[in-house]
């Protein structure tokens, strides 16, 4: 598609700035349930869609870097420290059970010593997923909760009681069976874009978050984790 075309599209559709690489990480994902598509594949596929349409949405930088990495470190402790603390918390029928899954992850065994699969499975988590999942949820939801007419009236970080418990809400049931810490991870999130008003302060900390989920999902065969 032509840049002019894209530019046009997103004058009339904004919301695809922030929505649109998300519809297609989630619609890989279902694929990747019928056909099995390669890591490396749906990394590329995800990048250049947020490269496509988003990267108006993703103008600056982190303002408080250094407290958004200890919020992203903080949050990976939250989300291991029931099943460190007691290791069949997320086996309870409240979250192990035929409607969110089971927390057993759905990396195949040879994929567990493939470098290249590795790679590219930490690269969607660390950098793509971060990216589409705060553009759609923190970025757009958020706003759009409060005013679907035009949500871009609506400042980054506006705080609206509906608007933060139903994205919270909504966040932690992507997570399926870790729903607990994911709502938990939801609120801070949220939080963090209402204290600092900028994108890329969550997109940092979910980078962080996942960044070190990963690295001890692969050291210590946390596998689980990688649903």
């Amino acid at each position: 598609m032509q840049p002019d075309i894209i530019s046009n599209k997103l004058s009339r559709h904004p919301a695809m700035s922030y929505t649109l690489p998300f519809g297609v990480f989630i619609g890989l994902l279902a694929l990747n349930q019928v056909v099995p598509v390669p890591a490396w594949l749906r990394f590329f596929i995800c990048m250049a869609a947020i490269l496509a349409v988003s990267r108006p949405a993703l103008a600056g930088r982190p303002s408080k870097p250094v407290l958004s990495i200890l919020l992203g470190i903080a949050v990976f402790a939250i989300w291991v420290g029931p099943d460190f603390l007691f290791p069949n918390w997320h086996h309870f029928i409240l979250f192990d059970n035929a409607i969110l899954g089971h927390p057993a992850g759905n990396t195949p065994p040879a994929s567990k010593s493939d470098a290249v699969f590795l790679t590219f499975r930490i690269l969607i988590s660390v950098v793509a997923v971060p990216i589409l999942e705060e553009l759609f949820w923190r970025g757009w939801l958020m706003r759009w909760l409060i005013d679907s007419n035009n949500f871009q009236r609506v400042t980054l970080g506006t705080f609206s009681p509906l608007a933060f418990w139903v994205t919270a809400v909504l966040f932690a049931s992507e997570h399926g069976p870790f729903w607990d810490v994911g709502l938990i991870t939801g609120v801070l999130y949220n939080w963090w874009l209402i204290r600092t008003r900028n994108l890329w302060d969550c997109i940092l900390a979910h980078a962080v978050t996942n960044g070190v989920l990963a690295a001890y999902v692969v050291l210590a065969g946390q596998w689980q984790y990688w649903l």
